[in-house]
């Protein structure tokens, strides 16, 4: 079987050069917080469970940030995933729901915004501006 020509190569391993671990330490301290400080805004308790999270992470990204490599290599490998996954699906819908019911549309309403169909009665295809733009002079020192 021949092999198919694509604009992509997917064959290729996409490498993630993920953040430090740190950086994702403190960036998971500051989720968990969050999350532990939520419910205050609906008169509800602190979550105590979300608050020991985000100490345990503010504290292990201070002092032994090595230890979160695991889990700052396994975070990195699913947002690959997700990007692998979502990207093509997200950008499918858009063409779909968007660009198609646009285009067809336009067809049905006989429009040609681009002004891209041929006819043999125009000597050129050049749009007048009216009223006419600047002067080319003006557009000599443009920086």
């Amino acid at each position: 079987m021949p092999e198919v020509s694509l604009h992509e190569d997917f064959r290729r391993k996409q490498e993630g050069q993920g953040g430090s671990d740190r950086g994702f330490g403190i960036v998971f301290a500051i989720f968990f917080t969050l999350v532990a400080l939520l419910p205050l805004r609906a008169h509800h308790p602190v979550r105590w469970w979300a608050l020991a999270l985000a100490v345990l992470f503010l504290g292990v990204a201070l002092l032994q940030p090595a230890w979160l490599r695991p889990l700052n290599r396994a975070w990195t490998k699913l947002g690959l995933l997700l990007g692998r996954v979502v990207s093509p699906l997200i950008t499918a819908l858009l063409f779909f729901l968007v660009v198609t019911p646009i285009g067809l549309l336009f067809r049905l309403l006989k429009k040609d915004p681009l002004r891209l169909a041929s006819s043999a009665e125009v000597s050129t295809y050049w749009i007048e501006r009216q009223p006419p733009g600047p002067s080319p002079e003006t557009m000599r020192n443009q920086f």
